[in-house]
């Protein structure tokens, strides 16, 4: 992990050393950066071709559910302020409370999942299907994406709930789990760039 040591400026031995880093492995923010640049262009894309025909992505956008997007967004925020309390936890060494949260994490993206599974059918079965239009389409290909990241991130939440279980991390293990808190708040942001972009704008 890059770490940056803070000394005081003038120069006093009194004072503590307290050493800061950069949460996670450079492999996992590579990583991240390369999943939000092929997230940055599907935005894009999607931006271009809602200029080519405003009408119809403005009446399609109405046929979404807001109020299960809006109750993904807050459950997404709410599962990301449980894993940074989770993190906070494991360096207080308080790891029954880091347990909880993570399991509290876990139910959320289990809930994003449920309501985002509803939203799907209910969606087909009134017709709204990716071939119905190009706002379709790239609803079901951002979305569904995002829904694969989440996936993955319920997996990475029980891998830091495993961790939290151990009485001591080592200096590799608590980059792991960092790796993993930090992707899942990339789910977060991902979500919520796209809810006012399907959901909201106009």
């Amino acid at each position: 992990m890059s770490q940056v040591t803070l000394r005081p400026i003038d120069g006093g031995d009194q004072s503590p050393t307290r050493t800061r880093h950069v949460p996670g492995e450079p492999g996992v923010w590579i990583f991240l950066l390369g999943d939000m640049v092929v997230f940055g262009v599907f935005f894009a894309t999607f931006m271009y071709q809602r200029s080519l025909a405003p009408e119809l992505f403005d009446e399609s956008r109405h046929t979404l559910s807001i109020g299960i997007g809006l109750t993904n967004t807050l459950v997404l925020l709410t599962s990301s302020l449980f894993v940074v309390t989770a993190i906070r936890a494991i360096r207080k060494s308080q790891r029954a409370a880091a347990q909880l949260l993570f399991a509290g994490a876990l139910v959320c993206g289990l809930a994003f999942v449920g309501l985002k599974a509803v939203e799907y059918t209910v969606k087909v079965n009134e017709g709204h299907v990716p071939t119905q239009n190009d706002f379709y389409l790239y609803y079901f290909i951002l979305t569904g994406l995002h829904l694969l990241h989440v996936l993955i991130g319920i997996a990475v939440l029980f891998l830091l709930f495993v961790q939290a279980r151990r009485p001591e991390l080592s200096a590799t293990r608590m980059g792991v789990v960092e790796g993993g808190a930090c992707f899942w708040h990339l789910v977060d942001l991902l979500w919520i760039v796209l809810f006012p972009l399907l959901y909201l704008v106009s």
